[in-house]
């Protein structure tokens, strides 16, 4: 039986409920959800960022350290501007003076002491040593570094506000938009911004084995002249390594440890520095001792490591470099600019110290050794120092040689040494002896002052300062040497009472031994300037008893260069390494370059040789007869007449002499009667030229051939005319 068929409908089987679908996200969509992602990360590490929470401790000490130096610079700065002002007073009232205007003594010296009392201020605010920063510095620091992070990010306006946790937000919700503006918000930036935040998660990049790059410093730029961010750090000494050098020499033992107060650090030029604390037990003044042990154990040579007391005995500022300061060669700074000095006060250059530093030396209230062997370069130590000492045209120049070489003739040539002759014993005693009695003018001009030494304000009154140069003092003082006792005793009266009176000597010698310069004048002798010598008792000669075993051995250089040494320097209250500047004459004229534009500077005072009234040339000129100022006459080192201080009746003899001779040229001969070379000249008669050639030394008449007349009549020759006018000149 057939079965009835069933709808369409019925036979096909119902579908299963479904769900409506959920649409795909877009790429948009996952774009704006991995930023917003990325915006959360950024914001906190952003407001980590600001919160400092990455400041390194060394980093804040350092910048809290160079605030205060700042600071120090700024009081310098400041205190240098009113010293020139009060220099500008005092000089604008001596110029009132000399116009006639009314200023009263009392005006001057009132003046005189303000300049006096703000140089003091100045040379105390010079000295100061910058003390490690305090605690509250440092965090003075820190919260500077914070609101300098908030200014940049609100463009500056927040520079001044405290940092609060509203401003903290605010920020980190901005900072992308900022980064897009500060151009840094796209590829390896972004990344470095936006990667997933831990707290305390460093700046840098995560650490993989496909590190990509050194991480950028948003906030730092690379100025010029300093290293690039992206270098790896230069090496820098550690604590450790300090320690343990203080252990390998015995400054620290067994549980003791040091108190760092300043940690090192390392500067552009290689030079690092620290300031720490050494065990009570010793002492700065024992480090210096162990010096060279503690270069060595450092890894240094003794050049390059420098100790200063920062405060108390134990207090220690350490200075070290990677580079030997001594091994180049330095111009001497006058060659660039070669201005007038005030020698007195501000010193002159000769040379630099291990921190490239350069050394002026005071030329007041000390007299100088310059000691070392032939060929060590003391003669150039001493040249920075002589010719320095030109450019202040107060000082009157005494130079006494000991070679009969060219040496120190520019001196002579350029007009700037008051004396300068060639090794004479005897002339050398009667210019002490001149000194000496000088030393007694000075004193009761001192007396009339109501002063007990000289001051700088006075110098001018006294006649300036005395500065006499015995180069080779062992020619003169070596046992056997002509005149030797007398010229000591001078020497050591001289060192030991004329200081106050304003003379001062500079002695230089390649034979530092006791016989030369005997305890009694070295004792007085208190800036001095070792060189390479042989052996430690020559050191010990030179520079005091038992300094070589204090680490201080002219005999130990290694390697020896020239112009380098020991220098104690009393205006510095140091003894300290140094190196001479190059000067040269021989090779490239330095000196008389220098000289001549010195000549210029005393000319403009009335202070060449010959300009003024000198007693000290005076008083040789009436004891030898023969002069030796600038030189002599052929200014070379050779005493003779005095040419540069003429009489009015030598200048006429010199006159007349000229005149005959150039008669006789007009005659066209070689003799000639008084009346014809009368006629000749005019305006004197024949028997008037007679007495005034027999003054200058040409003698009387004597017989004499002249062509076209018979006989022999009187007259006078040519030569004896010419030896008369060259005697007179000195030639």
């Amino acid at each position: 039986m057939a079965t009835e068929a069933q709808p369409v409908e019925q036979q096909i089987p119902p579908m299963p409920t479904q769900a409506p679908a959920t649409p795909e996200p877009t790429r948009g969509d996952k774009a704006k959800a991995a930023f917003k992602e990325q915006r959360g990360h950024a914001g906190a590490r952003v407001k980590d960022w600001l919160a400092g929470a990455d400041l390194d401790e060394i980093d804040l000490i350092q910048a809290a350290t160079d605030t205060k130096q700042g600071k120090q610079h700024a009081k310098i700065a400041h205190q240098n501007r009113v010293v020139a002002e009060a220099h500008g007073r005092l000089a604008h009232a001596k110029m009132r003076a000399e116009h006639g205007e009314p200023v009263s003594a009392s005006q001057l010296s009132a003046l005189a002491g303000r300049v006096a009392a703000e140089e003091s201020k100045l040379q105390i605010l010079e000295n100061q040593i910058v003390l490690p920063p305090t605690d509250r510095e440092a965090d003075r620091a820190r919260h500077s570094k914070r609101a300098g992070r908030a200014a940049l990010l609100f463009g500056g306006g927040a520079a001044s506000l405290p940092i609060t946790a509203t401003a903290v937000e605010h920020a980190a919700a901005g900072q992308p938009l900022i980064l897009v503006a500060l151009g840094a918000a796209a590829g390896y930036g972004w990344y470095l911004v936006s990667r997933p935040f831990d707290a305390g998660q460093p700046a840098s990049a995560p650490t993989t084995e496909t590190q990509l790059a050194t991480p950028v410093d948003l906030v730092k730029v690379a100025q010029p002249g300093m290293r690039d961010f992206n270098a790896p750090p230069p090496p820098a000494l550690t604590v450790k390594e300090l320690e343990d050098a203080l252990r390998a020499i015995g400054e620290v033992r067994g549980e003791e440890q040091l108190q760092i107060l300043a940690v090192p650090q390392r500067d552009t030029d290689g030079n690092t520095t620290v300031v720490f604390d050494l065990p009570p037990r010793t002492t700065v003044a024992e480090l210096k001792k162990k010096l060279p042990k503690l270069a060595g154990a450092l890894g240094r040579d003794v050049s390059m490591v420098d100790i200063e007391k920062a405060g108390t005995e134990v207090r220690t500022s350490l200075w070290m470099t990677d580079k030997d300061p001594f091994a180049d060669t330095r111009p001497s700074p006058l060659i660039k600019k070669p201005t007038q000095l005030d020698a007195w006060s501000e010193g002159v250059p000769v040379g630099w110290n291990k921190r490239g530093i350069t050394i002026r030396l005071a030329i007041h209230n000390q007299s100088f050794v310059i000691a070392g062997t032939s060929r060590s370069g003391k003669g150039v130590g001493a040249s920075n120092l002589v010719v320095g000492a030109t450019f202040d045209p107060r000082i009157n120049l005494r130079i006494v040689a000991g070679k009969q070489n060219a040496e120190w003739n520019p001196y002579a040539k350029a007009g700037v040494a008051s004396t300068y002759f060639k090794p004479d014993p005897a002339r050398l005693l009667a210019l002490l002896q001149a000194l000496l009695a000088d030393k007694d003018r000075r004193e009761r001009a001192l007396n009339d002052l109501g002063k007990s030494k000289l001051v700088a304000p006075i110098i001018d009154k006294l006649g300036g300062l005395e500065v006499l140069v015995i180069d080779e003092v062992a020619t003169y003082t070596r046992p056997g040497k002509p005149l030797r006792e007398e010229i000591l005793e001078a020497l050591i009266e001289l060192s030991a009472v004329a200081l106050g009176a304003g003379i001062i000597l500079v002695l230089i010698t390649q034979y530092p031994e006791v016989d030369v310069i005997p305890q009694a004048l070295s004792a007085n002798l208190g800036a001095k300037w070792a060189m390479r010598v042989e052996n430690a008792t020559q050191s010990n000669a030179i520079l005091g008893a038992g300094q070589a075993g204090a680490g201080r051995d002219a005999s130990k250089f290694d390697p020896p260069r020239p112009g380098f040494g020991w220098l104690v320097n009393p205006f510095a209250g140091v003894t300290d390494l140094a190196r001479s500047f190059d000067l040269d004459e021989d090779e490239r004229g330095e000196i008389s370059a220098l000289l001549e534009k010195a000549a210029r500077i005393r000319e403009k005072h009335g202070r060449l040789a010959g300009q003024w009234d000198d007693p000290i040339e005076r008083q040789l000129l009436n004891a030898t007869g023969l002069s030796s100022a600038a030189g002599g006459p052929k200014r070379d080192g050779v005493p003779g007449r005095n040419v540069l201080n003429r009489t009015p009746e030598q200048e006429f003899q010199v006159g007349c002499c000229r005149q005959a001779l150039a008669a006789m040229d007009r005659l066209g001969r070689d003799v000639a009667q008084l009346d014809e070379m009368a006629q000749l000249i005019g305006a004197i008669q024949p028997e008037e030229l007679g007495k005034v050639l027999r003054s200058a030394g040409a003698g009387g008449t004597v017989k004499i051939t002249v062509p076209g007349r018979d006989g022999q009549v009187r007259g006078y020759q040519r030569a004896d005319i010419r030896d008369a006018l060259d005697l007179l000149l000195g030639s």
